[in-house]
């Protein structure tokens, strides 16, 4: 009789009390973690967007000393092969969104020829650093 007594009292479970408190930690965790890492996406996302910027940007220079003339899209740098293929942007997750800027006109009035100068992102969200990424 005593031995069934022990052992309805030494039952093994936690409490209420016990998961609301365990509950309320992760909870409070969870909220500390889940900013931290979005902001570190964004930075991640970035760090990619200047690095298609610079690298297709190095293209049209390359591709202007080569042929004396801009390329007329980026898929002429592709056909001409001074980039393997056209990037995704990071933030339109499309690799056709990216906006091409013709050459500005020189002293003497004449354009350079060609259609595609330099090169911005298409996305209209604005950077961690207030900048908006079209004008990166």
């Amino acid at each position: 009789m005593i031995n069934l007594l022990k052992c309805a009292k030494s039952s093994k479970g936690f409490t209420l009390f016990e998961l609301l408190a365990v509950m309320v930690i992760m909870s409070i965790l969870a909220s500390i973690a889940v900013p931290s890492y979005k902001r570190s996406q964004i930075k991640a996302r970035e760090s990619a967007l200047a690095e298609d910027l610079y690298q297709m940007r190095r293209s049209i220079d390359a591709f202007f000393a080569d042929n004396g003339l801009y390329p007329d899209s980026l898929d002429q740098l592709v056909s001409s092969k001074y980039i393997r293929d056209v990037p995704r942007d990071p933030f339109t997750l499309r690799s056709d969104s990216w906006n091409c800027l013709p050459p500005e006109p020189a002293e003497n009035g004449q354009l350079a020829e060609g259609g595609c100068f330099d090169i911005r992102s298409g996305s209209d969200l604005i950077g961690l650093n207030d900048i908006p990424y079209q004008e990166w």
